[in-house]
Parts: C-alpha cells; structure tokens; sequence
C-alpha cells in the first residue's frame, strides 16, 4: 500500500505544484492589479515548476541568491515568450510595459525584473518547503553567502 501512494504522489507532484504556482500568481495579480487573466495561471504554474527544478540542476551549495537569479531570468523569458504569444501575437492584451523604462516590445521591463527576482526567492523557498511537507523530499537548506558554501575540513 506504501508503495502504491508513492506512485500515486509522484503522479500528482507536477500537476499539484503546477496549480499552486498557477494560483498563487493569479493572487498576486489580483492584489496588485485588481484583476488577472486565466493564462497567467498556466504561465504562473509554468514558472513555479521550472523555478522548482532549479535544485535539480544546480548544486544545493549554490549562493541562494544566484538561484533567485535563475529563477529571475526564468519569469522574464516565459514573461517574454508568452506575452509575444498572448499579447502582440493573439492581442489578448493581458500586460502592457511599454511605457516602462528599458522595455523589450512592451512585455518585459527593468522594473518588473527586479520585482520578479523577489518572487523566485519566494518561489524557491515555496516549492522545496511543498516538496518537502508533501513529497517527503529533502529538508531544504541554503547558502545565503554570495558565493558557493565551501566544506569544512
């Protein structure tokens, strides 16, 4: 039976933290605009999923900061991709940046980069937490120092 409800949770881990992410940014939206798209549900489970998977391919000794940095550059280039789609591809008209400074076609902006980086601390912390109370993963740790941890002798 133990083994049946870990299959079951491996199964339901992506979908799970997919609409965490996706929820958890439709709520931001609508704190910080009063209103929110059902796309950006899917864009935000989309870069909750890719920003937890993060641990995966760098090292846990990785400076936390530097993983905020890669999960900042994660937003903005699925913040990029989808706004070409959603907003100048289909003009669903979701999000418009172009009167923000240092702008790219009107969906990515400087300022919004700095708020994001903020959002994939969040995010980090958010996903190893869930994957360690749900999934029984490995309890999070992190380097808050700007450069990798080093082992001690």
């Amino acid at each position: 039976m133990a083994r049946q409800h870990k299959k079951i949770l491996k199964i339901l881990k992506a979908p799970i933290l997919f609409s965490i992410g996706g929820a958890v940014y439709v709520l931001m939206e609508l704190i910080w605009r009063g209103h929110s798209h059902i796309a950006m549900f899917v864009v935000g489970g989309i870069a909750f999923l890719c920003i937890g998977r993060i641990n995966e391919y760098l090292p846990w000794d990785l400076s936390f900061w530097i993983q905020c940095l890669a999960g900042d550059a994660i937003i903005l280039i699925l913040e990029f991709v989808s706004g070409c789609i959603l907003n100048l591809w289909l003009q669903l008209n979701i999000w418009d940046y172009s009167n923000l400074p240092l702008n790219i076609l009107g969906q990515v902006c400087l300022p919004f980069a700095a708020l994001w980086y903020f959002a994939a601390a969040f995010a980090i912390v958010a996903d190893d937490y869930l994957r360690y109370w749900l999934f029984r993963e490995e309890r999070p740790r992190y380097n808050f120092k700007l450069t990798r941890a080093t082992k001690r002798r």
